[in-house]
């Protein structure tokens, strides 16, 4: 028998098992994240049913991350509105061009001090971990309990920012990969222009286009919100394949796929778009994190010794918050709402997914994969455990400044 077909039967039950208690998972302190990671090591490092070479687990990671963040991007651009959205363009565009700046630069700075990196592999790791999640912060900001607890503001600008600094992290990525592992004749450079230029054409063309050929379908009465459901996932795989094809950021190229769509449908019921987006924070993303489990590289992790714990915890701390705390007198928000801000950055899938897209641009220092991974690890665990308790102590808080 297959490893991997094991696998698929691992995950298998666990969904299963998730589907009958999916009320009581989403008021416990885990998350569906946590349970695939935790199933993944026991199947893999702890019992060794499962083991897959490291390169064909790269691959593997890769490929996954990438359609689990095409579909995951396009039910972040569908969660709300054009017009919602455009409401909150200046205090996300503040944290896509100054705090993920900030948080690059910050775990760079950290994995240098903290953890002895070359400073050129630690620039790459700041820039892998600087995007926040759009999977993990699904699985905070969705949801009934989001939805009661969350005013929809900071749920959109949690959205906002994390579906668009997925793709423009590719930008310095590249731009770090060409220190950490450089190709002649400046290639990477001209690759992250028109990664980001090629990829807003690519977004806006294809967007445009699939919202034009809805709105037809509409007048004629054939289409229904289930159709629109899956129609949202095989544009999201689409829109990837055209951008690949293109050689442009296909991350980006999605989510302005997912914003153009979005403006061409209008003010539509959302339905269809929040069942993809409970679809996927609770399903899809399982083998991803099972195949992280499976991936753990522990005895690098005790290789690294204490500063790797200390290294992983300040990150969570350090590359974040106090950027979004200082941003203050121009974001003018309530201190609440900064500090759960500052906090949910969680770091997941994006993470995953350049960290094997580095590997597999000849960035292949054990050292990267090993501190990337531990960080994912350590946010999968203190963000899906902490998701409830800040929900909660942020409509507690809400409630005592605004009673009644």
């Amino acid at each position: 028998m297959h490893p991997l077909h094991l696998g698929y039967a691992l995950v298998g039950v666990l969904a299963v098992l998730l589907a009958f208690w999916s009320s009581t998972i989403r008021r416990a302190p885990v998350s569906e994240p946590l349970l695939a990671l935790l199933l993944g090591i026991v199947a893999g490092p702890v019992l060794g049913l499962i083991d897959l070479a490291h390169h064909h687990a790269a691959a593997l990671m890769l490929e996954t991350s990438r359609v689990l963040l095409a579909i995951s991007l396009m039910a972040v651009a569908l969660r709300f509105s054009a017009t919602e959205y455009r409401s909150v363009v200046c205090p996300v565009g503040l944290l896509l061009l100054v705090v993920m700046v900030v948080m690059a630069a910050v775990s760079a700075g950290l994995a240098w001090l903290v953890l002895g990196l070359p400073l050129a592999m630690a620039v790459l790791l700041g820039t892998c971990l600087a995007p926040t999640d759009p999977v993990l912060a699904s699985s905070i900001v969705s949801g009934g309990p989001a939805e009661r607890e969350l005013p929809a503001r900071l749920r959109r600008i949690i959205s906002g920012e994390s579906g668009a600094n997925d793709g423009l992290a590719f930008v310095l990525v590249v731009l770090a990969l060409s220190a950490a592992a450089p190709r002649p004749g400046g290639g990477q450079v001209v690759e992250a222009v028109w990664g980001v230029l090629g990829a807003v054409l690519v977004g806006l063309a294809v967007g445009h286009a699939a919202g034009r050929a809805v709105r037809a379908a509409e007048a004629r009465e054939q289409v229904d919100e289930g159709s629109l459901l899956i129609f949202a996932v095989v544009l999201g795989v689409a829109a990837l394949g055209v951008a690949r094809m293109a050689r442009t950021d296909a991350v980006l190229a999605v989510f302005v796929t997912g914003l153009a769509y979005n403006r061409m449908i209008g003010r539509r019921p959302r339905a269809a778009e929040q069942g993809l987006d409970d679809a996927l924070t609770r399903y899809l993303v399982l083998p991803l994190f099972f195949l992280l489990g499976l991936e753990i590289p522990w005895r690098q992790w005790w290789e690294f010794g204490w500063p790797a714990a200390v290294f992983a915890v300040l990150v969570l701390l350090l590359r974040r918050l106090p950027a979004v705390l200082a941003s203050r007198p121009v974001l003018r928000m309530p201190w609440r709402d900064l500090i759960f801000l500052g906090w949910f950055g969680p770091i997941g899938v994006s993470a995953l997914f350049y960290l094997t897209y580095s590997y597999g641009q000849g960035a292949r220092d054990s050292r990267l994969w090993a501190a990337g991974s531990l960080v994912v690890a350590v946010s999968t665990l203190a963000h899906g455990v902490s998701a409830p308790f800040g929900r909660r102590w942020y409509a507690r808080r809400r409630a005592t400044v605004e009673p009644g």
